[in-house]
């Protein structure tokens, strides 16, 4: 068990929690930062502002309640579809992988990958804006052709960490499909 502060690609800190449950069994943890008080305090005071300036021109008393309608649903959708708490990979030998995300309203989404479908695991790199990054990914055999892969599944989509990170993973992960096969 170990806990190691990492950056994203955008250089934010993300923490990496290690577990080893088995020696063919480990799980990942990349942790993001909780939401910033401050940046939603900023954001809910200028839409604000932004609708008592209307309403000082307009004397139109829906400027208002549309402006608090409208924060308040968009930190409800923000917290519920796009802030990521936390990410897992948990690579169980001779079972699969499971990928789940946590999400800070508390939802999360769970994805099972049997091992009879994994082809590898691998760091592969893409250009994103203007700059290249990498990623782990697990590529998926193709069930016609044992040699092909069929489809590539992106792990950690959110937490985007940098390649420092995914090294660890990636090692970790190797060597525990090298004892599977």
């Amino acid at each position: 068990m170990e806990d190691e502060a990492f950056t994203d690609i955008c250089g934010k800190p993300i923490s990496l929690d290690c577990q080893s449950h088995s020696s063919f069994c480990r799980e990942f943890i990349i942790s993001s930062p909780k939401v910033s008080m401050g940046k939603v305090m900023v954001y809910t005071c200028s839409v604000w502002l932004l609708a008592y300036a209307v309403f000082f021109f307009t004397q139109n008393t829906a400027v208002l309640s549309g402006a608090i309608l409208v924060t308040l649903v968009g930190m409800m959708l923000h917290i519920h579809f796009v802030k990521v708490d936390h990410e897992s990979l948990l690579v169980i030998g001779s079972l699969g992988i499971q990928v789940s995300s946590s999400y800070a309203s508390g939802r999360e989404i769970t994805t099972f990958i049997e091992m009879s479908k994994i082809k590898d695991i691998v760091i592969n790199e893409a250009i994103y804006m203007h700059q290249i990054i990498y990623y782990l990914c697990v590529l998926l055999k193709d069930p016609s052709e044992p040699d092909a892969v069929s489809s590539v599944v992106p792990l950690f989509q959110s937490s985007k960490p940098r390649l420092n990170c995914l090294v660890k993973v990636y090692k970790s992960c190797q060597e525990i499909l090298s004892k599977c096969q």
